[in-house]
């Protein structure tokens, strides 16, 4: 397989930074076989274990805010091939590769327009064609609905689009607001774009003529409402018509509502060879705890799967049943929202010296070596501290919180918090410097909810510490667990005092928090009216940071912009575990652990080979 590099330096950085996770390459057209060799096989069917209580339960290429979880995306990414995407090639991110649709953009008119071309050979399975009129179609659908999009925030895509330009049928051309950053334009703004059925989805009720509706606001509203309603009918996807047009080397052949998904190969697939499926089918299997994964994954039930952290000492005994056991570390941040917009709490969070008690409070390193034995490190701020990279300054790798109760005790004692029965009450309310805060009344608990992921025992733990360690200067902390899209569903943006904003914080990282894009810049996470911005953060001076991220070609605004909001606390800086512990049978190649947390079952495929305990037959029909 030819290797395409990236012009990007998002790319170049990383490529510096990552070292390869697995035991298999691809090279000059043939693949690497690993450490015990073999001779590949044809067909089969692997079962990949998803993360505890993980219910996939999104479709459409277009995300809604609630539904952003990493496995989502992942799976459509198998249906409908991204434009751009972080895509490893020869072990390096890269935006583009033979699984891209899109090839190198060009940018000219100081960098203020962007030209994208479009490979030529993709077609829809129903054989129509993919050209730029499904590029439009995504975007005017964007467009006209970006309040209820997931990817949005204010600024960006699509409003920094002034004119978006069909040149030809493989070729768009996006005429800017400004001159941008292009290493983050492509790797933040040109990786949303997606390739849409417009031939077959554009239409605005159900049985209704097919037409060019996106290219009114009033029409690409009704085609998107039509859409999302079918999104939001999760067990229908396996019959619904809508979702078995698609482009990816892979399609649906089932969707239960437990969350268990299965694909097969996409006959009609017409995109490079390379990325065409070797196997015959691919389950992604759902399980409520870890526990119960493990036990499966123990009988031999899952070919690719996970082990708790707690039991890393124990992976000689999959080593000597045919496994090999590889940490699959994420370029990601970990981290408890706060909800500024509380109803019960906001005032409490809005507070600067309550978040940085708090933050004192969090003993991370404690956390990474006796909860997730070792398999974790401290997130330190909004870029990743692991893997090392450009993006991360020598400030940025210090941090600035360290666990102290006392330095706790004192940021709440000095601005008038007194611990009265066990709880911290407020006995100097007003906005003065040696006051509670604005909205905070005398004698008013620090009592707080947060709403946490169920499923992980290792999460179970950290929240458990968590509350104890709070407790000790006076913060009574509730913990509710929920599945996981439950959490994600009760903690989108909200005002205060409306039906749902009650919660104060919020965690759903036991497998990472936030998954970058190559940039990790923070217009989705951080910036004011952002959709994925879940905890209503909004603070001028961390906007212009973060614009400026998207504006300079170098990383001096990067590094302003990451120590500015380390300090600044929009979120609980906690623990980033690696996203699983993988467990994968040897004989199952072709295994590429994405730091983004994406992957390629195209690759995958099986070998014979005497020296593994399980063999192709065995996995071709589990």
């Amino acid at each position: 397989m030819r290797s395409l590099r990236s012009k990007a330096s998002a790319a170049l950085a990383l490529a510096a930074a990552l070292v390869a996770l697995t035991g298999c390459t691809h090279e000059a057209g043939s693949i690497a076989m690993g450490r015990t060799g073999g001779t590949p096989v044809e067909g089969g069917t692997a079962t990949m274990a998803l993360p505890p209580a993980a219910t996939p339960n999104w479709i459409f290429p277009i995300g809604a805010p609630g539904y952003g979880a990493s496995y989502n995306y992942a799976i459509l990414s198998q249906l409908f091939t991204p434009v751009y995407d972080a895509v490893q090639e020869k072990g390096e991110l890269v935006t583009h590769g033979p699984s891209t649709l899109g090839l190198e953009p060009k940018y000219s008119d100081g960098n203020k327009t962007v030209t994208v071309p479009l490979r030529k050979s993709s077609t829809w399975s129903d054989g129509t064609e993919v050209t730029s009129r499904d590029l439009e179609f995504w975007f005017n659908l964007v467009k006209a609905n970006k309040v209820d999009w997931g990817s949005y925030s204010v600024g960006t895509m699509p409003d920094n689009v002034k004119k978006f330009e069909v040149v030809d049928d493989h070729t768009v051309r996006l005429h800017l607001d400004r001159a941008y950053n292009p290493d983050w334009f492509t790797a933040n703004q040109l990786s949303l774009m997606r390739a849409m059925p417009q031939h077959a989805w554009d239409a605005k009720k159900d049985g209704g003529e097919v037409g060019d509706f996106d290219r009114t606001t009033k029409g690409a509203k009704a085609v998107f409402a039509r859409l999302t309603q079918h999104a939001k009918s999760l067990g229908s996807y396996g019959s619904d018509p809508l979702w078995k047009t698609v482009n990816g080397p892979w399609k649906l052949a089932g969707w239960q509502d437990n969350g268990q998904v299965t694909l097969v190969p996409n006959e009609k697939y017409t995109g490079p060879k390379s990325e065409r499926p070797h196997l015959d089918k691919v389950v992604f299997k759902p399980f409520t705890t870890a526990d119960s994964e493990y036990n499966v994954l123990r009988s031999g039930g899952v070919d690719y799967g996970y082990i708790p952290p707690s039991v890393m000492a124990q992976k000689e005994k999959f080593e000597d049943k045919g496994y090999r056991v590889d940490p699959w570390e994420g370029w990601a941040a970990t981290y408890i929202v706060y909800n500024f917009n509380s109803t019960h709490a906001g005032p409490e969070m809005n507070q600067l010296y309550i978040r940085q008690a708090m933050q004192h409070l969090v003993d991370q390193k404690a956390m990474s070596k006796v909860i997730w034995q070792g398999s974790a490190t401290s997130t330190l701020g909004p870029v990743p501290v692991t893997p090392k990279s450009q993006y991360l300054s020598k400030k940025m790798a210090h941090n600035q919180y360290p666990f102290s109760v006392s330095k706790a005790r004192s940021l709440l004692s000095a601005h008038g918090w007194k611990t009265v029965d066990g709880t911290a009450r407020c006995v100097r309310p007003g906005t003065g410097d040696d006051e509670c805060g604005k909205g905070i009344g005398k004698n008013d608990p620090l009592t707080l909810t947060l709403l946490s992921q169920s499923g992980s025992t290792e999460t179970t733990n950290m929240m458990q510490e968590l509350k104890s360690s709070l407790s000790k200067a006076g913060i009574d902390l509730s913990v509710r667990q929920q599945p996981l899209n439950s959490v994600l569903g009760n903690s989108v943006p909200c005002k205060a005092k409306d039906p749902g904003c009650t919660w104060d914080m919020s965690f759903f990282g036991t497998a990472g928090s936030w998954y970058y894009p190559l940039n990790p810049s923070g217009e989705q996470l951080f910036s004011t009216g952002a959709s994925s911005n879940f905890g209503n953060y909004s603070d001028k001076k961390a906007d212009s940071l973060i614009r400026a991220v998207q504006y300079a070609p170098d990383m001096k605004a990067v590094h302003e912009y990451g120590e500015y909001l380390a300090k600044q606390l929009p979120v609980m800086w906690m623990p980033n575990p690696a996203y699983q512990v993988s467990v994968i049978r040897n004989d199952l190649r072709g295994v590429e652990q994405n730091p983004t947390v994406t992957f390629a079952p195209s690759h995958w495929y099986f070998v014979k080979d005497s020296k593994n305990v399980k063999n192709v037959k065995k996995g071709a029909d589990q």
